[in-house]
């Protein structure tokens, strides 16, 4: 009777299939990546940053109507601009009342005090021929209202899930970089060369992380790229520390030694023959690396050190609105923070899944 053993990434896989909240959180994350690099397609705002905002519409609830004139721009949208915005968005001017009058629309722009504002006039003939009055209102709706800027809502809230995303996988792939290539030269090597980078790793172990981070921003600057580079610089030690342990205890096994007898180079020997063996416990960290990345870069832009105005970041919009939570509209403020904690206990959900799924052991 013949017995087909089963390889150790299989028996892996079909493990964490088994894990429903895992295979959830994998699909949830698929989902917000999919929608986060599609959304200047289909958001309502599709200019750069979602950042088109008009201070007459500020602080409007959920399912705000307003009718709007829509001037369209001639240009047809480049591939650039559906994947990073419109630098010149289409203008919109909202209006509270309108009648056409020959090749003009006479309106009376939106204000919060319709009483003060007089009514005015657009010849949409001198803009475009073909153009028709009745086709440039447009009725708008704000799913999740306006911010404190006028901006639309639900738009920014799409486009900051671009900043969390991104700035886990660079930090990351940083810290992976660094903490895999350092581990592994620690616990090959051994001797003095162990001992200074053990040494270099104790010393960013001792200092918490996020003063570690905001030390680092203020030196590279405020910016998108330096937040990136500064939280990943602070996630390599865990990674370092492990990859260290793992390769102190591969080296020893008899392949290892094999390979040194057939004359494979160091390099050969670590890249090819050690860190395969020891990539378990590394995607367990960088899972949570990930969602701590998350965190740390929220958490950077709600004391405004991390990405900038008017850069979407869910951090920020938790700034800019949390004084509504007092205010009666706290959902300025708890709908970041929601998506937030969405997007981190998934990344955890799947570490724990995957901390199981990697420890198969074939009965």
């Amino acid at each position: 009777m013949s017995h087909q053993s089963k390889s150790y990434t299989r028996l892996a896989l079909q493990k964490f299939k088994k894990n429903i909240w895992g295979v959830l959180s994998l699909w949830f994350i698929i989902l917000i990546s999919l929608l986060s690099l599609t959304a200047y397609i289909y958001i309502p705002d599709n200019s750069k940053n979602a950042n088109t905002g008009d201070l007459a519409l500020r602080s409007n609830p959920p399912g705000f109507t307003i009718n709007v004139i829509e001037i369209p721009n001639n240009d047809n949208r480049t591939l650039k601009e559906l994947l990073f915005g419109r630098e010149t968005p289409m203008q919109q001017i909202p209006i509270s009342d309108y009648y056409i009058k020959g090749d003009s629309i006479v309106y009376k722009p939106y204000s919060t005090q319709p009483d003060l504002e007089d009514f005015k006039s657009l010849n949409f003939k001198e803009l475009n021929d073909n153009l028709d009055g009745n086709h440039l209102i447009k009725k708008k709706t704000y799913w999740l209202g306006t911010d404190n800027q006028g901006r639309d809502f639900l738009s920014r809230l799409i486009i900051g899930s671009r900043i969390s995303l991104s700035i886990g996988f660079v930090a990351v792939f940083i810290s992976l970089v660094i903490g895999i290539s350092l581990g592994a030269i620690a616990g090959y090597y051994g001797g003095k060369v162990d001992a200074f980078i053990l040494w270099l790793i104790n010393i960013f172990w001792s200092i918490p992380t996020l003063l570690l981070v905001i030390a680092i921003t203020l030196a590279l600057g405020k910016g998108f790229w330096q937040v990136f580079i500064a939280v990943g610089l602070t996630m390599w030690v865990e990674v370092a520390r492990v990859v260290r342990g793992q390769v102190i205890s591969i080296k020893e096994q008899q392949y290892v030694t094999a390979a040194r007898a057939l004359g494979y180079t160091n390099a050969r020997i670590i890249i090819k023959h050690i860190l395969p063996n020891c990539m378990a416990p590394v995607i367990v960290i960088s899972a949570a690396n990930f969602a701590s990345a998350i965190l740390v870069e929220s958490g950077l832009s709600f004391l405004g050190l991390g990405t900038q105005v008017p850069t979407p970041s869910w951090g920020a919009m938790i700034k800019e609105n949390y004084n509504y939570i007092l205010l009666g509209k706290p959902y300025l403020a708890l709908l970041p923070g929601l998506a937030m904690f969405l997007l981190v206990i998934s990344f955890m959900m799947i570490g724990n899944a995957l901390r199981d799924a990697l420890d198969v052991k074939e009965k």
